[in-house]
């Protein structure tokens, strides 16, 4: 059996365990979590994916993360994600989630923030290239037809809330310092 991940209802309570290629294949939905990361200047983290990738191989990204596992809370999953692929060790902030339709197949994505205040040491399995960009040029990459598809939706989403209730905080510690993300190891 290969990874093992909750299987959700439509309001986001666990019904079972499942296998995340079978709940990807039957339309099953499960968790994702993912991350938006931010530098201490207020720029966005912006990735592409590795031409060999399973899943949108060579497309580009603004969310790092990935599938819950059994028991794990968006949160866990967050900060276990981030440390996998960029090398940073933080417990990123619960932003929101939503029911996703999903390029591949539905989900509940639950999208995180965090800011980086250390190097990042993007994992190559995960990440082939990565920059810093303004939240100008981040709305213009979103929309290239090489971004992921269920990227959009959460950054279209993102930018909604941020509109209508005024700027998100920037996921900052109490006192208006930066969450600490210390690199990891």
């Amino acid at each position: 059996m290969g990874e093992l991940v909750d299987h959700v209802d439509e309001q986001d309570r666990v019904v079972g365990v499942v296998d995340r290629a079978e709940a990807v294949r039957l339309g099953r939905l499960h968790r994702i979590a993912t991350i938006v990361c931010r530098g201490e200047n207020g720029r966005f983290l912006v990735h592409r994916r590795p031409d060999d990738a399973v899943r949108f191989p060579g497309q580009y990204n603004w969310m790092l993360g990935g599938a819950a596992d059994v028991g794990e809370s968006y949160e866990e999953a967050a900060a276990r994600e981030l440390s996998e692929e960029l090398g940073v060790q933080a417990a990123p902030r619960f932003v929101f989630k939503f029911r996703c339709a999903g390029a591949i197949s539905p989900y509940w994505l639950g999208l995180h923030e965090v800011v980086i205040t250390t190097p990042v040491r993007p994992n190559a399995l995960e990440i082939a290239w990565h920059d810093w960009v303004t939240e100008r040029e981040l709305e213009s990459l979103v929309r290239r037809r090489q971004f992921v598809a269920d990227a959009r939706e959460a950054f279209d989403r993102y930018r909604d809330l941020s509109r209508s209730a005024g700027p998100l905080p920037d996921a900052r510690g109490a006192g208006g310092r930066p969450a600490r993300s210390g690199s990891g190891r």
